[in-house]
């Protein structure tokens, strides 16, 4: 028997002419689209669809169309893991998703060396609903040290749609760094990345791998050092980081990715001080804009540069760097 923190609804469709022949996940997948398919392959693993008033535990079954389809929906917990109250910054909340701003130093996911005090448990404090959720609604990722914008489900079909409109790249995500050297007014780094060959934590440009496209814009020009723009047209892992250092641009702060290097003796010490020791890699995610899943309105969300990378700025510009 379902328990309270699992609710659960019935689902009921006609199977349409046009999906006569169709293997029954797939039909599925058509008629009911808010859900993702893996959900749906697991209702009917778990015996919770009926085809006709009989239940159906294959999901590579036929369907000739027609059929009246019952799906006993549940949404199970799952995530596994504790509530805990860490402070999340929320620049907006519906019912259906929430945008907030990850501070550096907190991990999305728990995982090796980090079991918890991360993002996810700090959202099931903030809402125990998304235990019911894959990751807790969780549909993208910032790295540790990077700080910024995140969009987060709330319901499973907000979810569904929101994982696929981030593989379809129709969730625009722009983002500011400050890095070494004077970069163009304009660029785009087009280069493939995959996982490093020796390093195995880190990721590398290189053929084969899967296609990375970045557009950046130069905000301003320092003596030394390059305050950007960066606009994703994909979503690999370290994409602008790595990106930016294999163009001859890191990212200061940027330990994996040759940002921590000393300043040219021409900027002064005071530029050099800041850079060597600045303690993360430099870059935020400023802004997101997307079409709401559910309601589809325009969703425009902007965040300001947090007070390290001010600070920085700050210090580049006073020492004329």
């Amino acid at each position: 028997m379902d328990s309270q923190q699992n609710p659960v609804h019935s689902l009921r469709a006609s199977v349409p002419p046009s999906l006569a022949g169709e293997r029954l996940d797939r039909a599925l997948g058509q008629m009911f689209s808010d859900f993702s398919r893996a959900r749906l392959q697991r209702w009917v693993r778990d015996g919770r669809v009926r085809v006709d008033g009989t239940i159906c535990t294959k999901v590579r079954a036929r369907v000739d169309g027609g059929e009246q389809i019952q799906v006993h929906a549940v949404h199970e917990v799952d995530v596994d893991a504790k509530a805990q109250p860490i402070e999340l910054q929320l620049r907006y909340r519906d019912e259906h998703l929430l945008v907030l701003d990850k501070p550096a130093g907190l991990v999305v996911h728990p995982g090796a060396g980090n079991p918890d005090g991360t993002l996810l448990n700090a959202l099931l404090h903030l809402d125990s609903s998304l235990a019911t959720l894959p990751r807790a609604g969780l549909v993208h990722r910032l790295d540790k040290l990077t700080t910024g914008l995140m969009v987060v489900a709330c319901t499973l079909q907000a979810q569904t749609h929101l994982t696929r409109m981030i593989a379809a790249r129709d969730v625009h995500r722009q983002y500011e760094a400050i890095v070494h050297g004077i970069a163009r007014v304009n660029g785009t780094v087009d280069a493939p990345i995959g996982r490093h060959r020796v390093h195995r934590t880190r990721m590398a440009v290189r053929d084969g791998a899967r296609a990375a496209r970045t557009d950046y814009q130069r905000i301003h020009a320092f003596a030394a050092h390059s305050h950007l723009r960066l606009q994703l047209h994909s979503g690999r892992t370290h994409q602008i980081r790595v990106h930016l250092a294999h163009i001859g641009f890191p990212i200061v702060g940027d330990r994996d990715y040759g940002g921590v290097r000393p300043a040219p003796a021409h900027v002064g010490a005071a530029v050099a001080q800041a850079t060597i020791g600045f303690a993360r890699q430099a870059l935020h995610a400023c802004k997101l804009e997307f079409e709401h899943p559910i309601s589809a309105q325009h969703i425009v969300v902007s965040s300001p540069l947090p007070a390290d990378m001010l600070g920085l700025l700050a210090t580049l510009e006073t020492a004329g760097s």
